[in-house]
């Protein structure tokens, strides 16, 4: 058995640590006196001292000199072994002398776990095994206990354990943990042949013939840790230690690696013929990023940070030269690296087992989970090797590359995995992917093929192409967006997930798997005249992302370029970059604006103008927002989707009267007293005669009869405030309406009281009747994004309401209070600018205007105040979020009914909306004199009185109110 490979080279190593220097001044404390109580306070000072320059200056090459993570890891590991040198040595020369130590006091201490690699973090712990031959003896307990009180005392975060050979041996067996911490461990100090016989018997006793047990609990392990932290290596704020494709993933290659070969290194692995010098260089360049990405991390953190969230990721960027450029903040750019790496230890996962299965094994037990059956199929140019598909010979790829499309499709068809070995030398042949194989016809029929396969899901096969590089490189405007991340808390995934998960739900939804989720979708898709448009509209939606203007029409015109390629017609080209361009219509239509306004209708029908395009993009709009994330496709966003859906393609079929409000009003009136012909005719004639005239295109007759009967119910009890809760499943949401004396600031009221009871505003409805009363209908979800189903939580919104609109509670005042007891949060890094659009032509009698800004606990009430201040009425209300980005839409009047048409108040209205969006600590703030006390006073009464008024302060950090959104 070799002997440990231990030293550890760095450059300029006495001006981290001299030990030899240190040394001599240890024993200058000792030469006079010897060593005693008074004396170990000098020498923990020194050694303080030293640890501490050495840290600066680790910190210092790391940070100025711009040493990578791998080499400040080194030197951090070379500064902790030659302290523990330093300590070891004084406390058997000094502390604990013997002059002729026996065979039974044999001491040697080992690094194990992360230190035994030799790279360790800032903030890393020392793992520690003190190693003794038989019994542990007196002496030997007293060298273990100086050693790690040292440690202790300078700061040191020590595990450690104290075993003999043979107590190390029994463990390592039976815990496959305790089994890789000393697989890596190395002999820093003491008894060399000690070490040496241990490690010996470690490999001949423990790891001989244990090998395939061994890689298939080490793998176990990893998908359990998988699990924990999240099992997709595309998250918001990844686990650079733990996190899928990071560093603990590239570990446990290498310790399956180390365990098989017996190797130190992956230089090694090549020799041995189980990776090649391009995987070797790839391990080398993912492991040091990754090192460099913690070691950043660990120092702005000033602790053992392991997650990239938020509020590091910027500065991150920065410390590691990501610059933003055009149409690509520098943030994006780091994060696509950290993403492109993980890819990079995924593809080395696969090859790794590969080679494994065909080395070590009679049976697979390293493989990736396959399709678990065996074929017999001949195709040209492929073999079967088992269930998987693989090449006669590389040839085969290089010399026509259009094969690696087949390939894939080939797979897909006959329902086969692709063979590992096959996928590097898919990688190892991209530059063969020229322009005369993009424009083959037959690679590019294949890739249809795929793409639109009617019976099984494409969305792995693409993933595999996507993995192997082979996906942008056959579609470069998609490997564009490969790894592309959107810094937001709206979008979870990469652009490239993305757009494959959107594909693999059309496809589900048109295998009828998703009928109860998307029951529109999936009923019309079967009437669409060409899956291939619908199918490659999906894959083209997204592609211009990240290159600056808007993505819509950028991606519109590159489906112009690939629609042809593709092999589609004319028109249907045509069609599948007009979806493109309009694919967020049907979204902002229905989230943001009135659809039950005949002028939305109208507007969105003359954009789409045809029953196909209409279907189209529906279901794209639907796998579009699904594709999102967890849980942002609701039955809210549903109804409203299927809403819009129902009453443009009755505007389309000629079944919606767009110019005769006049007579849809009478229409309305006419069926409620259809349904209320048992009324006593005195209270339906007041009640139709009340109600303002945009109540009957409002509202549904059966709804408009629930409310004829709560206003006379509550005419006759002659209660002030009526609340009443209905929740409607079908769109997630629980509607309340509430019915009172009309008032300004009543809106604002409401939405106060409800952000404090924790309901997030989705849509409102405002109708004044001519009797001075009003109804208004909220639809409200909780922090779970659905109805308020638990009993307790509604009773107290409904006590929260009634006494905000008693003038019992300020909601203003409570609200602003939250907000500065809120605790910081690391979203507060996303920025949102303030905008304020005003639009006189989106609605017939309204302006409408639609506000965009950060979120913020209580912004609905700022917002409504300040619409009421300005005089408004507020008929219509649309509250969306997106992450942090709230986008609220308003339909107003004047106090007359009227729009408002005057630019001057425009411009006022502008001003005060983006005043509140504005953080307060970006606003110019003027120089003010110490106030007297007189002046306090008065302001504290100004202040009291003004406590209802909208707040305008720095947006708090809250999380997000889970409402409406769209996909952007």
């Amino acid at each position: 058995m070799a002997p440990w490979v231990n030293m550890i080279t760095i450059d300029s190593p006495r001006t981290v640590f001299d030990r030899r220097a240190i040394a001599a001044k240890l024993e200058a404390h000792v030469s006079w006196s010897g060593y005693g109580p008074d004396i170990h306070s000098a020498i923990m000072a020194d050694l303080k001292t030293a640890l501490e320059t050495g840290v600066s200056e680790i910190r210092r090459r790391f940070e100025m000199d711009g040493i990578d993570g791998m080499q400040s890891g080194k030197a951090q590991a070379y500064l902790v072994d030659q302290m523990m040198r330093t300590i070891f040595d004084f406390a058997t020369n000094h502390a604990y002398p013997s002059a002729n130590p026996t065979k039974g006091e044999q001491i040697a201490i080992l690094a194990t776990g992360g230190y035994g690699r030799r790279v360790m973090a800032p903030y890393s712990d020392v793992d520690l095994m003190f190693l003794h031959a038989h019994k542990l003896t007196p002496r030997i307990e007293q060298l273990v206990e100086f050693v790690l009180y040292a440690l202790w005392d300078l700061g040191l975060k020590v595990g450690h354990a104290t075993r003999s050979i043979e107590e190390a041996l029994r463990r390592a067996k039976g815990d496959v943990t305790i089994c890789t911490s000393l697989l890596e461990s190395r002999w820093i100090w003491g008894d060399k042949a000690l070490a040496q016989t241990f490690r010996t018997r470690f490999f001949d006793e423990v790891v001989a013939g244990s090998g395939p047990a061994y890689v298939e609990a080490k793998l176990a392990e990893r998908d359990q840790r998988h699990e924990r932290v999240g099992d997709a290596r595309y998250v918001l704020e990844p686990n650079v230690k733990d996190g899928k494709g990071g560093l603990r993933d590239l570990q446990t290659l290498f310790w399956i690696a180390k365990y098989l070969y017996r190797v130190d290194s992956v230089t090694e692995l090549v020799g041995l013929g189980v990776l090649t010098n391009e995987d070797a260089r790839e391990f080398k360049k993912a492991e040091t990023f990754l090192w460099t990405v913690r070691s950043h991390l660990h120092y702005l953190a000033g602790r053992p940070e392991e997650r990239l969230t938020f509020d590091v990721q910027s500065d991150l960027g920065v410390r590691m030269g990501y610059a933003d450029r055009a149409g690509v903040r520098g943030v994006e750019r780091f994060m696509k690296h950290y993403f492109l790496t993980a890819k990079t230890i995924g593809n080395l996962t696969r090859v790794l087992c590969a080679v494994l299965e065909d080395q070590h094994k009679k049976k697979p037990r390293f493989r990736l989970p396959g399709f678990g059956r065996r074929k017999s199929i001949k195709i040209d140019g492929f073999k079967v090797d088992g269930d998987r598909l693989t090449v006669d010979s590389p040839d085969v790829l290089t010399e026509n590359p259009v094969n690696m499309v087949r390939l894939f499709r080939e797979a897909h068809y006959n329902a086969l995995d692709i063979h590992p070995e096959a996928i590097r030398l898919v990688k190892q042949s991209l530059k063969k992917v020229n322009k005369a194989a993009r424009e083959n016809a037959e690679a590019n029929a294949y890739f249809m093929d795929i793409l639109t396969a009617p019976k099984r899901n494409p969305d792995s096969t693409l993933m595999g192409m996507n993995e192997s590089g082979l996906f942008g490189k056959f579609l470069p405007d998609f490997g564009r967006v490969v790894a592309q991340m959107q810094y937001d808390m709206y979008h979870v995934y990469t652009v490239d997930e993305h757009t494959i998960r959107a594909i693999g739900i059309l496809h589900r939804i048109e295998a009828g798997e998703l009928l109860d989720d998307h029951p529109y979708s999936s009923k019309i898709i079967h009437e669409v005249q060409s899956r291939r448009v619908l199918y490659l509209a999906v894959l083209l939606h997204d592609i211009a992302k990240g290159r600056g203007g808007d993505h819509s029409e950028l991606g519109a015109q590159i489906a112009k370029r690939v629609g042809p390629r593709m092999g589609l017609e004319p028109w249907e080209t045509e069609t599948v970059s007009w979806l493109v361009l309009h694919h967020l219509l049907m979204s902002n239509t229905a989230f943001k604006r009135d659809i039950d306004d005949p002028k939305t209708i109208s507007d969105f029908t003359d954009i789409v103008q045809s029953p196909e395009r209409l279907r189209l993009l529906l279901i794209l709009t639907a796998v579009d927002i699904r594709a999102v994330g967890p849980k942002v496709w609701n039955a809210w966003k549903a109804g409203l989707l299927r809403d819009l859906y129902d009453n443009a393609q009755a505007a389309l079929s000629g079944g919606v009267d767009k110019d005769r409000r006049k007579t849809r009003i009478e229409r309305a009136q006419s069926r409620l007293q259809e349904a209320l012909q048992d009324w006593p005719a005195a209270d339906l004639a007041s009640f139709v005669e009340t109600a303002p005239p945009g109540y009957w295109l409002t509202h549904d007759t059966q709804t408009q009869a629930a409310h004829a009967a709560l206003i006379q119910d509550a005419k006759k009890s002659g209660e002030d405030v009526v609340i009443q809760f209905e929740n409607d499943d079908e769109r997630a949401a629980t509607q309340v309406t509430i019915y009172t004396s009309d008032h300004p600031g009543l809106f604002a009221s409401i939405a106060g009281a409800m952000a404090l009871a924790g309901a997030s505003v989705v849509g409102a409805k405002i109708s004044t009747f001519l009797d001075g009363t009003a109804l208004d209908v909220f639809w409200v979800q909780d922090d779970q994004g659905g109805p308020f189903q638990d009993e307790q939580r509604g009773n107290r919104l409904k006590q929260r309401i009634q006494r905000a609109m008693r003038g019992e509670i300020l909601p203003a005042r409570e609200l602003a209070a939250a907000r500065n007891a809120a605790v910081p949060s690391r979203t507060k890094v996303f920025t949102v600018p303030p905008r304020v659009l005003i639009d006189n032509n989106a609605s017939t009698n309204h302006t409408v205007i639609e506000i965009n800004g950060r979120n913020r606990l209580g912004l609905l009430l700022d917002l409504t105040a300040i619409l009421t201040a300005q005089g408004l009425q507020i008929s219509n209300a649309i509250i969306s979020t997106y992450g942090e980005r709230a986008v609220d839409v308003f339909y107003v009047k004047d106090i007359f009914g009227l729009k408002i048409n005057s630019d001057t108040k425009l411009t006022k209205i502008r001003k005060a909306l983006t005043d509140a969006l504005t953080p307060a600590e970006t606003q110019s703030k003027k120089p003010t004199k110490k106030p007297s006390k007189k002046t306090k006073t008065a302001s504290r009464k100004r202040n009291a009185a003004k406590a209802t008024t909208p707040q305008t302060a720095a947006t708090a950090s809250v999380p997000p109110a889970k409402v409406i959104a769209a996909p952007e």
